[in-house]
C-alpha cells in the first residue's frame, strides 16, 4: 500500500500527551493496535508536515 492507495480499512485515531510528556498517536482498526510516541519537538515537525499537505491540496480549488 502506497500513500495514493484506496483502502477499506476502518481505523480510530486519537491524538494527545501522555504523562511521560510525549504525545501519542494512537491507530486502532481490525487486528490493529499501534500507539506511536513523539516528543513535542517531533509532534511539531508532524503538525507542520499535514499543514503543509493541506494546504497544498487546497491551493489547487
Amino acid at each position: 500500500m502506497s500513500i495514493n492507495s484506496e483502502s477499506d480499512v476502518t481505523t480510530n485515531l486519537q491524538i494527545g500527551p501522555t504523562t511521560d510528556g510525549m504525545v501519542r498517536i494512537y491507530i486502532e482498526g481490525d487486528g490493529v493496535d499501534l500507539p506511536m510516541d513523539f516528543s513535542p519537538e517531533e509532534a511539531l515537525e508532524i503538525a507542520e508536515e499535514l499543514t503543509a499537505a493541506a494546504k497544498t491540496i487546497t491551493a489547487g480549488k
